[in-house]
Protein backbone atom coordinates (compact mmCIF):
# COMPACT_ATOMS: atom_id res chain seq x y z
CA UNK A 1 0.00 0.00 0.00
CA UNK A 2 1.24 3.75 -1.06
CA UNK A 3 2.05 6.04 1.38
CA UNK A 4 -1.46 6.83 3.20
CA UNK A 5 -3.18 10.58 3.69
CA UNK A 6 -5.96 12.36 4.02
CA UNK A 7 -6.30 13.20 0.02
CA UNK A 8 -5.54 10.08 -0.99
CA UNK A 9 -8.58 8.17 1.35
CA UNK A 10 -10.84 10.91 0.50
CA UNK A 11 -9.64 10.36 -3.40
CA UNK A 12 -10.91 6.95 -2.85
CA UNK A 13 -13.95 7.79 -1.51
CA UNK A 14 -15.32 10.08 -4.20
CA UNK A 15 -14.38 7.42 -6.52
CA UNK A 16 -16.08 5.01 -4.76
CA UNK A 17 -13.36 2.25 -4.28
CA UNK A 18 -12.90 0.26 -1.09
CA UNK A 19 -10.91 1.53 1.62
CA UNK A 20 -8.22 -0.72 3.03
CA UNK A 21 -8.03 -1.18 6.95
CA UNK A 22 -4.75 0.34 7.51
CA UNK A 23 -6.17 3.75 5.43
CA UNK A 24 -8.99 3.72 8.07
CA UNK A 25 -6.74 3.09 10.42
CA UNK A 26 -4.68 6.08 9.87
CA UNK A 27 -7.52 8.31 9.01
CA UNK A 28 -8.76 7.30 12.89
CA UNK A 29 -5.58 8.12 14.26
CA UNK A 30 -5.39 11.42 12.41
CA UNK A 31 -9.15 12.40 13.59
CA UNK A 32 -7.78 11.12 17.35
CA UNK A 33 -4.31 13.55 17.19
CA UNK A 34 -5.92 16.53 14.94
CA UNK A 35 -3.65 15.33 11.66
CA UNK A 36 -6.83 15.50 10.09
CA UNK A 37 -8.90 18.87 9.34
CA UNK A 38 -12.08 19.39 10.00
CA UNK A 39 -12.59 20.25 6.25
CA UNK A 40 -11.05 16.60 5.69
CA UNK A 41 -13.19 14.84 8.39
CA UNK A 42 -16.33 16.83 7.09
CA UNK A 43 -15.56 15.75 3.74
CA UNK A 44 -14.67 11.75 4.88
CA UNK A 45 -18.23 11.66 6.80
CA UNK A 46 -19.96 12.82 3.51
CA UNK A 47 -18.16 10.49 1.32
CA UNK A 48 -19.21 7.54 3.20
CA UNK A 49 -22.47 9.04 3.06
CA UNK A 50 -22.68 9.16 -0.61
CA UNK A 51 -21.13 6.47 -1.24
CA UNK A 52 -21.14 3.83 1.92
CA UNK A 53 -18.54 1.05 3.12
CA UNK A 54 -18.47 -2.28 2.44
CA UNK A 55 -18.88 -4.99 5.49
CA UNK A 56 -15.41 -4.99 5.68
CA UNK A 57 -14.81 -1.86 5.70
CA UNK A 58 -17.77 -1.07 7.81
CA UNK A 59 -16.01 -3.39 10.71
CA UNK A 60 -12.42 -2.16 9.51
CA UNK A 61 -13.86 1.70 10.68
CA UNK A 62 -15.07 0.25 13.78
CA UNK A 63 -12.01 -1.52 14.86
CA UNK A 64 -9.72 1.74 13.89
CA UNK A 65 -12.25 4.07 16.11
CA UNK A 66 -12.07 1.92 18.78
CA UNK A 67 -8.09 1.58 18.65
CA UNK A 68 -7.89 5.15 18.30
CA UNK A 69 -7.24 5.37 21.81
CA UNK A 70 -7.38 3.32 25.12
CA UNK A 71 -8.90 -0.24 24.98
CA UNK A 72 -9.31 -1.03 28.57
CA UNK A 73 -8.87 -5.07 29.72
CA UNK A 74 -10.04 -7.04 32.89
CA UNK A 75 -9.36 -9.66 34.46
CA UNK A 76 -12.62 -10.65 36.44
CA UNK A 77 -13.71 -13.29 37.93
CA UNK A 78 -17.23 -13.31 35.90
CA UNK A 79 -18.07 -12.24 32.23
CA UNK A 80 -17.67 -8.51 31.07
CA UNK A 81 -21.17 -7.76 29.70
CA UNK A 82 -23.03 -4.51 28.76
CA UNK A 83 -26.34 -3.20 26.91
CA UNK A 84 -27.07 -0.06 24.50
CA UNK A 85 -30.12 1.10 23.24
CA UNK A 86 -30.69 3.52 20.39
CA UNK A 87 -32.85 5.75 22.45
CA UNK A 88 -36.45 6.14 23.14
CA UNK A 89 -38.52 7.71 25.99
CA UNK A 90 -39.39 6.78 29.41
CA UNK A 91 -36.30 4.52 28.81
CA UNK A 92 -34.32 3.62 31.80
CA UNK A 93 -33.44 -0.39 31.41
CA UNK A 94 -30.01 0.40 32.20
CA UNK A 95 -30.22 1.52 35.58
CA UNK A 96 -31.94 -1.54 36.43
CA UNK A 97 -30.50 -4.36 34.31
CA UNK A 98 -26.92 -3.30 35.35
CA UNK A 99 -27.49 -3.68 39.26
CA UNK A 100 -29.20 -6.91 37.93
CA UNK A 101 -26.47 -8.63 36.04
CA UNK A 102 -23.94 -8.07 38.97
CA UNK A 103 -26.12 -9.26 40.95
CA UNK A 104 -25.80 -12.81 38.34
CA UNK A 105 -22.30 -12.84 38.28
CA UNK A 106 -21.54 -10.40 35.43
CA UNK A 107 -19.55 -7.65 35.09
CA UNK A 108 -20.95 -4.50 33.80
CA UNK A 109 -18.75 -1.13 32.76
CA UNK A 110 -21.30 0.84 31.01
CA UNK A 111 -19.86 3.85 29.45
CA UNK A 112 -23.31 6.02 28.94
CA UNK A 113 -24.06 9.42 27.31
CA UNK A 114 -26.52 12.18 27.93
CA UNK A 115 -29.72 13.46 26.11
CA UNK A 116 -29.68 13.32 22.65
CA UNK A 117 -33.07 15.39 21.20
CA UNK A 118 -36.08 14.04 22.68
CA UNK A 119 -34.62 11.15 24.10
CA UNK A 120 -33.44 10.92 27.25
CA UNK A 121 -29.65 10.17 28.81
CA UNK A 122 -29.14 7.75 31.14
CA UNK A 123 -25.85 10.38 32.66
CA UNK A 124 -28.82 12.79 32.88
CA UNK A 125 -30.79 10.74 35.14
CA UNK A 126 -27.60 9.39 37.24
CA UNK A 127 -26.93 12.99 37.74
CA UNK A 128 -30.54 13.63 39.85
CA UNK A 129 -28.92 11.42 42.72
CA UNK A 130 -27.15 13.95 44.94
CA UNK A 131 -23.59 13.97 44.79
CA UNK A 132 -23.36 11.14 42.99
CA UNK A 133 -20.37 11.66 40.07
CA UNK A 134 -20.79 9.51 36.32
CA UNK A 135 -16.97 11.35 35.50
CA UNK A 136 -14.84 9.12 37.22
CA UNK A 137 -11.07 8.23 36.03
CA UNK A 138 -9.67 4.61 34.97
CA UNK A 139 -8.85 4.11 38.52
CA UNK A 140 -11.96 4.61 40.34
CA UNK A 141 -14.07 3.14 37.90
CA UNK A 142 -12.33 0.16 37.76
CA UNK A 143 -12.66 0.02 41.62
CA UNK A 144 -16.25 0.35 41.41
CA UNK A 145 -16.83 -2.20 38.67
CA UNK A 146 -15.08 -4.34 41.01
CA UNK A 147 -16.61 -3.07 44.70
CA UNK A 148 -20.16 -3.25 42.84
CA UNK A 149 -20.21 -5.32 39.87
CA UNK A 150 -21.37 -2.11 37.89
CA UNK A 151 -20.84 1.20 37.25
CA UNK A 152 -22.48 3.80 34.71
CA UNK A 153 -20.25 6.20 33.61
CA UNK A 154 -19.24 8.90 30.58
CA UNK A 155 -17.04 8.61 28.49
CA UNK A 156 -13.00 9.57 29.53
CA UNK A 157 -11.30 12.02 26.47
CA UNK A 158 -9.13 8.74 25.79
CA UNK A 159 -12.00 6.58 24.94
CA UNK A 160 -12.79 6.18 21.18
CA UNK A 161 -11.41 10.13 20.72
CA UNK A 162 -11.58 9.77 17.17
CA UNK A 163 -15.47 9.07 17.29
CA UNK A 164 -16.10 12.05 19.52
CA UNK A 165 -14.08 14.06 17.04
CA UNK A 166 -16.14 12.83 14.13
CA UNK A 167 -19.63 12.81 15.70
CA UNK A 168 -18.84 16.77 16.44
CA UNK A 169 -18.39 17.28 12.49
CA UNK A 170 -21.23 15.26 11.38
CA UNK A 171 -23.49 17.04 13.51
CA UNK A 172 -22.64 19.94 11.88
CA UNK A 173 -22.94 18.27 8.26
CA UNK A 174 -26.07 16.60 8.02
CA UNK A 175 -24.55 13.16 7.96
CA UNK A 176 -25.83 11.86 11.34
CA UNK A 177 -28.10 9.39 9.57
CA UNK A 178 -25.56 7.29 8.15
CA UNK A 179 -26.14 3.74 9.01
CA UNK A 180 -22.08 2.96 8.56
CA UNK A 181 -21.01 5.81 11.02
CA UNK A 182 -24.12 5.60 13.32
CA UNK A 183 -22.62 1.76 13.57
CA UNK A 184 -18.96 2.60 14.26
CA UNK A 185 -19.99 5.26 16.57
CA UNK A 186 -22.27 2.84 18.78
CA UNK A 187 -19.41 0.02 18.93
CA UNK A 188 -15.99 1.88 18.97
CA UNK A 189 -17.10 3.07 22.34
CA UNK A 190 -18.07 -0.22 23.69
CA UNK A 191 -15.90 -2.02 22.24
CA UNK A 192 -13.19 0.09 24.02
CA UNK A 193 -14.57 -0.97 27.24
CA UNK A 194 -13.31 -4.55 26.80
CA UNK A 195 -16.89 -6.04 26.53
CA UNK A 196 -17.26 -9.87 26.20
CA UNK A 197 -20.79 -9.93 25.66
CA UNK A 198 -23.06 -6.78 23.99
CA UNK A 199 -27.09 -6.98 23.69
CA UNK A 200 -28.69 -4.36 21.78
CA UNK A 201 -32.13 -2.63 22.19
CA UNK A 202 -33.40 -0.80 19.20
CA UNK A 203 -36.20 1.03 18.84
CA UNK A 204 -38.91 1.55 16.95
CA UNK A 205 -41.73 3.63 16.44
CA UNK A 206 -42.83 7.15 17.51
CA UNK A 207 -40.60 7.52 20.30
CA UNK A 208 -37.40 6.37 18.76
CA UNK A 209 -35.19 7.48 15.83
CA UNK A 210 -35.44 4.61 13.94
CA UNK A 211 -39.63 5.08 13.19
CA UNK A 212 -39.83 2.25 10.79
CA UNK A 213 -39.46 -1.08 11.34
CA UNK A 214 -37.41 -1.69 8.16
CA UNK A 215 -34.74 1.04 9.69
CA UNK A 216 -34.33 -0.34 12.92
CA UNK A 217 -34.29 -4.21 11.33
CA UNK A 218 -31.39 -2.83 8.80
CA UNK A 219 -29.38 -0.74 11.70
CA UNK A 220 -29.78 -3.87 13.99
CA UNK A 221 -28.56 -6.38 11.00
CA UNK A 222 -25.59 -3.56 10.63
CA UNK A 223 -24.80 -3.60 14.95
CA UNK A 224 -25.03 -7.14 14.83
CA UNK A 225 -23.00 -8.08 12.22
CA UNK A 226 -19.84 -5.45 12.92
CA UNK A 227 -19.56 -6.03 16.78
CA UNK A 228 -19.26 -10.00 15.80
CA UNK A 229 -16.58 -9.75 13.47
CA UNK A 230 -14.99 -7.43 15.38
CA UNK A 231 -14.95 -9.85 18.50
CA UNK A 232 -17.60 -9.16 20.66
CA UNK A 233 -20.29 -12.10 20.71
CA UNK A 234 -23.71 -9.58 20.11
CA UNK A 235 -27.74 -10.09 19.81
CA UNK A 236 -30.12 -7.22 19.04
CA UNK A 237 -33.35 -6.90 20.31
CA UNK A 238 -36.00 -4.64 18.00
CA UNK A 239 -38.29 -3.20 20.58
CA UNK A 240 -41.61 -0.66 20.77
CA UNK A 241 -41.33 2.51 21.44
CA UNK A 242 -44.49 3.70 20.20
CA UNK A 243 -45.33 4.87 23.77
CA UNK A 244 -43.04 5.38 27.00
CA UNK A 245 -41.62 2.60 27.97
CA UNK A 246 -41.71 3.72 32.28
CA UNK A 247 -44.83 5.98 32.99
CA UNK A 248 -42.77 8.74 33.61
CA UNK A 249 -40.02 10.94 31.42
CA UNK A 250 -37.88 13.19 33.34
CA UNK A 251 -34.87 12.28 35.31
CA UNK A 252 -35.73 12.13 38.58
CA UNK A 253 -39.35 10.92 37.86
CA UNK A 254 -37.28 7.63 36.09
CA UNK A 255 -34.83 7.39 38.36
CA UNK A 256 -38.21 7.18 41.12
CA UNK A 257 -39.67 4.45 38.77
CA UNK A 258 -36.23 2.47 38.70
CA UNK A 259 -36.41 2.06 42.84
CA UNK A 260 -39.83 1.80 42.66
CA UNK A 261 -39.25 -1.82 40.52
CA UNK A 262 -35.93 -2.58 42.50
CA UNK A 263 -37.63 -2.50 45.48
CA UNK A 264 -40.43 -4.80 44.53
CA UNK A 265 -43.23 -2.17 43.87
CA UNK A 266 -43.55 -1.91 40.34
CA UNK A 267 -43.91 -4.23 37.48
CA UNK A 268 -44.87 -3.77 33.72
CA UNK A 269 -42.98 -2.99 30.66
CA UNK A 270 -39.49 -1.66 32.30
CA UNK A 271 -38.96 -4.70 33.77
CA UNK A 272 -39.98 -7.26 31.13
CA UNK A 273 -37.87 -5.87 28.79
CA UNK A 274 -34.94 -5.52 31.24
CA UNK A 275 -35.36 -9.23 31.89
CA UNK A 276 -35.69 -10.30 28.15
CA UNK A 277 -32.22 -8.20 27.61
CA UNK A 278 -30.56 -9.28 30.81
CA UNK A 279 -31.75 -13.14 29.44
CA UNK A 280 -30.36 -12.75 25.80
CA UNK A 281 -26.76 -11.52 27.96
CA UNK A 282 -26.88 -14.33 30.39
CA UNK A 283 -27.13 -17.00 27.68
CA UNK A 284 -24.71 -15.72 25.19
CA UNK A 285 -21.79 -15.90 28.31
CA UNK A 286 -23.05 -19.42 28.98
CA UNK A 287 -24.70 -17.69 33.08
CA UNK A 288 -27.66 -19.20 31.84
CA UNK A 289 -28.74 -22.37 29.83
CA UNK A 290 -30.94 -19.94 27.57
CA UNK A 291 -32.82 -16.70 26.78
CA UNK A 292 -35.59 -17.78 28.70
CA UNK A 293 -33.54 -19.46 31.64
CA UNK A 294 -31.24 -15.71 31.54
CA UNK A 295 -34.84 -13.69 31.63
CA UNK A 296 -35.78 -15.90 34.50
CA UNK A 297 -33.03 -15.47 36.69
CA UNK A 298 -32.83 -11.77 35.80
CA UNK A 299 -36.34 -11.11 37.49
CA UNK A 300 -35.36 -12.93 40.46
CA UNK A 301 -32.33 -10.81 41.21
CA UNK A 302 -34.90 -8.29 40.89
CA UNK A 303 -37.30 -9.80 43.60
CA UNK A 304 -35.42 -10.74 45.58
CA UNK A 305 -33.63 -7.08 46.31
CA UNK A 306 -30.35 -8.65 44.95
CA UNK A 307 -30.33 -6.11 41.98
CA UNK A 308 -31.44 -3.32 44.60
CA UNK A 309 -28.35 -3.80 47.02
CA UNK A 310 -25.98 -3.72 43.73
CA UNK A 311 -27.52 -0.68 42.75
CA UNK A 312 -26.87 0.61 46.62
CA UNK A 313 -23.70 -0.24 46.16
CA UNK A 314 -22.77 1.63 42.87
CA UNK A 315 -24.64 4.61 44.29
CA UNK A 316 -22.45 4.87 47.18
CA UNK A 317 -19.37 3.93 45.53
CA UNK A 318 -20.11 6.74 43.14
CA UNK A 319 -20.21 9.58 45.84
CA UNK A 320 -24.06 9.07 46.34
CA UNK A 321 -26.17 8.50 49.58
CA UNK A 322 -24.41 5.67 51.50
CA UNK A 323 -28.15 4.71 51.59
CA UNK A 324 -30.13 5.60 48.84
CA UNK A 325 -31.95 2.32 48.01
CA UNK A 326 -33.42 2.32 52.00
CA UNK A 327 -34.53 6.27 51.63
CA UNK A 328 -34.39 7.52 47.87
CA UNK A 329 -37.54 9.31 48.11
CA UNK A 330 -36.07 11.67 50.52
CA UNK A 331 -33.24 12.34 48.41
CA UNK A 332 -34.98 12.85 44.71
CA UNK A 333 -35.64 16.68 43.74
CA UNK A 334 -39.47 17.81 42.95
CA UNK A 335 -40.73 20.66 41.14
CA UNK A 336 -42.22 22.88 42.40
CA UNK A 337 -45.44 22.95 40.02
CA UNK A 338 -47.32 19.64 39.35
CA UNK A 339 -50.48 19.71 37.60
CA UNK A 340 -53.02 17.11 36.26
CA UNK A 341 -53.35 17.39 32.28
CA UNK A 342 -57.20 16.32 32.20
CA UNK A 343 -58.67 14.75 29.02
CA UNK A 344 -61.01 17.16 27.14
CA UNK A 345 -63.02 14.38 25.85
CA UNK A 346 -63.83 11.00 26.82
CA UNK A 347 -62.54 7.82 24.70
CA UNK A 348 -59.82 5.59 23.75
CA UNK A 349 -55.72 6.36 23.66
CA UNK A 350 -55.52 5.48 19.96
CA UNK A 351 -51.91 6.54 19.55
CA UNK A 352 -48.94 8.63 21.60
CA UNK A 353 -46.61 11.13 19.61
CA UNK A 354 -43.72 9.68 21.76
CA UNK A 355 -41.13 12.39 20.21
CA UNK A 356 -43.35 15.20 20.93
CA UNK A 357 -43.62 14.28 24.82
CA UNK A 358 -39.83 13.90 24.75
CA UNK A 359 -39.76 17.36 23.53
CA UNK A 360 -42.16 18.61 25.93
CA UNK A 361 -39.71 17.26 28.80
CA UNK A 362 -36.66 19.08 26.88
CA UNK A 363 -38.90 22.43 26.90
CA UNK A 364 -39.59 22.31 30.44
CA UNK A 365 -36.01 21.60 31.03
CA UNK A 366 -35.17 18.48 31.65
CA UNK A 367 -33.47 17.96 28.06
CA UNK A 368 -30.82 19.82 25.98
CA UNK A 369 -31.57 22.29 22.91
CA UNK A 370 -28.06 23.35 23.03
CA UNK A 371 -24.98 21.39 24.67
CA UNK A 372 -24.62 24.04 27.08
CA UNK A 373 -28.27 24.28 28.53
CA UNK A 374 -28.54 23.29 32.32
CA UNK A 375 -30.64 20.49 32.99
CA UNK A 376 -33.52 20.87 35.65
CA UNK A 377 -33.78 16.99 37.25
CA UNK A 378 -37.08 17.45 38.86
CA UNK A 379 -38.89 18.42 35.66
CA UNK A 380 -41.20 16.07 33.90
CA UNK A 381 -43.99 14.36 32.88
CA UNK A 382 -45.32 11.26 35.32
CA UNK A 383 -48.21 8.63 35.25
CA UNK A 384 -48.62 8.68 31.49
CA UNK A 385 -51.85 6.67 30.07
CA UNK A 386 -51.23 3.49 28.14
CA UNK A 387 -52.21 2.90 24.72
CA UNK A 388 -55.39 1.69 24.58
CA UNK A 389 -56.75 2.90 28.12
CA UNK A 390 -59.90 4.41 27.95
CA UNK A 391 -60.42 7.86 29.82
CA UNK A 392 -63.02 9.69 30.60
CA UNK A 393 -63.51 13.45 30.14
CA UNK A 394 -61.75 15.22 32.97
CA UNK A 395 -59.33 12.02 33.87
CA UNK A 396 -55.86 12.74 33.74
CA UNK A 397 -53.39 11.89 30.51
CA UNK A 398 -50.55 12.64 32.44
CA UNK A 399 -49.31 14.72 35.70
CA UNK A 400 -47.32 17.71 34.50
CA UNK A 401 -44.01 18.39 37.09
CA UNK A 402 -42.52 21.68 35.84
CA UNK A 403 -40.46 25.23 37.79
CA UNK A 404 -42.95 27.70 36.61
CA UNK A 405 -46.77 27.31 35.91
CA UNK A 406 -46.50 29.08 32.12
CA UNK A 407 -43.90 26.33 31.37
CA UNK A 408 -46.23 23.72 32.94
CA UNK A 409 -49.40 25.48 30.85
CA UNK A 410 -47.07 24.91 27.66
CA UNK A 411 -46.62 21.35 28.69
CA UNK A 412 -49.94 20.57 29.10
CA UNK A 413 -50.83 21.67 25.57
CA UNK A 414 -48.16 19.72 23.82
CA UNK A 415 -49.54 16.02 26.12
CA UNK A 416 -52.91 17.23 25.01
CA UNK A 417 -51.60 17.03 20.79
CA UNK A 418 -49.49 14.35 21.45
CA UNK A 419 -52.20 12.07 23.05
CA UNK A 420 -54.81 11.67 20.57
CA UNK A 421 -58.38 9.95 22.04
CA UNK A 422 -60.69 7.54 19.67
CA UNK A 423 -63.45 6.18 19.83
CA UNK A 424 -63.66 2.85 19.15
CA UNK A 425 -61.05 0.62 21.51
CA UNK A 426 -58.00 -0.06 19.49
CA UNK A 427 -56.94 -4.01 20.82
CA UNK A 428 -54.40 -5.01 22.64
CA UNK A 429 -50.85 -2.75 22.98
CA UNK A 430 -48.23 -3.04 20.93
CA UNK A 431 -45.94 -6.09 21.23
CA UNK A 432 -42.64 -5.25 23.59
CA UNK A 433 -40.23 -7.27 21.66
CA UNK A 434 -40.69 -7.19 18.31
CA UNK A 435 -37.55 -9.14 17.13
CA UNK A 436 -34.27 -11.04 17.86
CA UNK A 437 -31.17 -10.35 15.38
CA UNK A 438 -28.75 -12.65 16.15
Amino acid sequence: MSEVTARAVLARLRHGEALEPGQLAWFAAGLADGTVSDAQAGAFAMGICARGLSDDGRVALTRAMRDSGRVLHWDLDGPVLDKHSTGGIGDCVSLVLAPALAACGAYVPMVSGRGLGHTGGTLDKLDAIPGLATALDETRFRAVVGQAGCAIVGATADIAPADKRLYAVRDVTSTVDSLELITASILSKKLAVGLEGLVLDVKTGSGAFMKDMEAARALARALVETANAAGCKTTAVISDMNQPLAPSLGNALEVAEVMRVLCGDARGPLLDITAALGGVLLADAGLAADAQAGTDTITRSVQDGRAAERFGRMVAAMGGPVRFVETWARFLPEATVIREVKALRSGYVGAIDGERLGLAVVTLGGGRVVESDTVDPAVGLAQVVRLGAHVEAGQPLAVVHAARPDAADRAAEAVRAAISIVEADPGSEPELIKEHVS
